[in-house]
């Protein structure tokens, strides 16, 4: 674990810069591929600017809402860096909503815009597995393994290097240029991505040893993988089905037109 990276008087939280460095550099790539998706990089910068804006905002004050006494004595504490003073469901509730007002605004296509996004999601879920390593979130089960790591008074699973793995191996399955995704319809890459991510949470549940456990013992997390895996799966068989319906008639105006 590295949870602060001191630079002279400075105490830097690891963590959150392994996040900051993820938007960053997802943002960068997604602008990169943006026009392969026709969507324009300069909304897609603004879009995730606005939403980050607003969520960042929100969930500082959701949690001050729910728990005003970490405010009350110090009301400037809202400005702290502590990210452990975040609301993330309220953040991202706020956030989402913000983008989808920018993004019906600005005409920008739902799905087009979820694909351009979608290197960049990519490339925060890998950060995201760092910044659990800095910080040990995520921690994984004790085991007699060779590999794994010393964390919370036990020889435990690294969780969250297998976490940053596998959000590696999904960041080159469906970055644009690859030959590995031909789904052209729009909102199929985003899926996919969907899918994956759900399969690779399935799989690291099976080594956390800070799971949510509900009805005598069934992990939450892996039963709302499940489901969101069922929902992206569905939609990719449907977008398939379009795809099949669709092509027919673009090769029937192509003959027609030679």
């Amino acid at each position: 674990m590295l949870p602060i990276i001191q630079i002279g008087p400075l105490a830097l939280p690891a963590p959150g810069l392994a996040i900051i460095a993820g938007i960053w550099i997802g943002l960068t790539v997604s602008e990169r591929y943006a026009r392969r998706f026709e969507v324009d990089p300069n909304q897609l910068y603004n879009l995730v600017f606005i939403a980050l804006m607003a969520g960042i905002i929100s969930a500082r004050l959701a949690y001050a809402v729910r728990f005003p006494a970490a405010f009350a004595a110090s009301p400037i504490s809202l400005l702290s860096r502590d990210l452990n003073l975040l609301d993330p469901w309220g953040g991202i509730a706020v956030g989402g909503l913000a983008a989808l007002v920018y993004g019906q605004r600005k005409g920008m296509d739902l799905w087009s815009t979820m694909d351009a996004l979608t290197p960049g999601l990519a490339v925060l879920g890998v950060a995201w597995g760092l910044a659990n390593l800095a910080s040990g979130n995520a921690y994984g089960t004790p085991t007699q393994l060779p590999w794994g790591i010393e964390l919370w008074g036990a020889h435990r699973h690294p969780t969250q290097i297998y976490q940053t793995l596998l959000a590696l191996i999904i960041l080159v399955v469906i970055l644009p240029g690859t030959s590995l995704i031909r789904m052209q319809l729009s909102g199929g890459r985003f899926l996919i991505f969907v899918a994956l991510s759900a399969g690779a949470r399935l799989f690291l549940e099976s080594f956390r040893g800070d799971s949510v456990l509900i009805l005598g013992g069934i992990r939450l997390a892996q039963v709302l993988a499940w489901l969101v895996l069922a929902g992206s799966l569905w939609g990719l068989a449907r977008l398939h089905d379009r795809q099949r319906t669709t092509q027919p008639a673009v090769d029937r105006g192509k003959s027609a037109a030679g």
